[in-house]
């Protein structure tokens, strides 16, 4: 049998690549952003990001030796969970690594809202001095549901608590966890949305949060509320979202992540001064490639050890 190989598809240093090659001297280190020569694709057992071309090869494969595929995202919607737990193949995210980036990033997107910044920013390119359209709220002591308690919305909590909001939770079970006041279970979320100010979506997609904020669910919230999108796109109605910003149910919509990407030019969330659009950059951090390196060695050395993973393994089943 050939050597089995590991797949760099995500591009690294020359000196990460080697600190690869230390930890895993028995495997064959491919670089894809260098190694151009052909290779026995059968022979990969690891892949590091996720080359979707011969990822599907992969998949489709009988006599695929791949046995583990380490993501460069915390979300992991995009692969084929059901293919992944057919061929008995593990999944590891980068959970963790953006949760500062976009704790900072949901601080940011609100002040801009609260303290009339985006409006300011829009008068000064058209060389405007005036308050006249700048409205104000103090966002300390502001009610903030955050709807996903993992990594990133712990950091978030433990952030906004800074500034004396009032962070409560959403996840699966309403378990409590660090930085809440309160946590409440995912069904039970359009009982608790309506006494809250601030909503944060961080949640992962799956079958459950497929389009989780519609019509029902805007109506459900407290009128005027600000809701703020980090998570996925597809959680949410974009055309139910327009219909609660135009009808004032919801006051104000920072969203990082649509639908649809890039987000097409004829929509009408261009052109609505109740919102805020970033092009999904709230994760960006820096540093990332040796964080990921860290949970990805981390990972590889337990896995050629006894086959498992030593943290952020994705539960195929729950698809995070």
């Amino acid at each position: 049998m050939s050597q089995p190989i590991i797949y760099l598809h995500e591009p690294m240093k020359e000196e990460q690549v080697e600190a690869i090659r230390k930890t895993a001297v028995d495997y064959i280190i491919v670089d894809a952003s260098r190694d151009t020569a052909q290779i026995n694709e059968e022979a990969i057992e690891i892949m590091l990001g996720w080359d979707k071309e011969l990822g599907q090869r992969l998949l489709n494969s009988e006599s695929s030796r791949l046995k583990w595929v380490q993501s460069i995202s915390a979300g992991v919607d995009s692969y084929d969970l059901n293919r992944f737990s057919e061929k008995g193949i593990l999944l590891s995210n980068a959970s963790g690594i953006h949760s500062i980036s976009i704790s900072e990033h949901v601080l940011g997107v609100l002040l801009a809202a609260f303290r009339g910044i985006q409006t300011s920013i829009n008068n000064q390119t058209t060389n405007i001095w005036t308050r006249e359209n700048i409205s104000y709220k103090q966002l300390s002591m502001q009610k903030m549901l955050i709807v996903g308690t993992g990594h990133i919305g712990q950091q978030l909590a433990a952030f906004a608590q800074g500034l004396d909001i009032q962070t409560y939770g959403i996840n699966t079970s309403g378990h409590v966890t660090k930085g809440f006041i309160e946590c409440y279970s995912q069904k039970n979320m359009q009982r608790i949305i309506k006494e809250m100010d601030i909503v944060v979506n961080i949640l992962p997609l799956t079958d459950e949060t497929y389009q989780l904020y519609d019509e029902t669910m805007f109506k459900a919230m407290k009128p005027g509320a600000v809701f703020v999108n980090v998570g996925r796109g597809p959680s949410v109605n974009t055309n139910d979202l327009i219909t609660a910003l135009n009808d004032g149910q919801v006051s104000f919509a920072a969203l990082d992540v649509f639908e649809e990407e890039p987000l097409p030019k004829e929509s009408p969330l261009w052109n609505m001064d109740n919102v805020l659009i970033t092009p999904h950059i709230s994760g960006l951090t820096p540093g990332f490639k040796a964080k990921l390196l860290a949970i990805f060695t981390q990972n590889l050395t337990q896995f050629l050890k006894d086959g498992t993973l030593a943290k952020n393994q994705i539960m195929l089943q729950h698809g995070y």
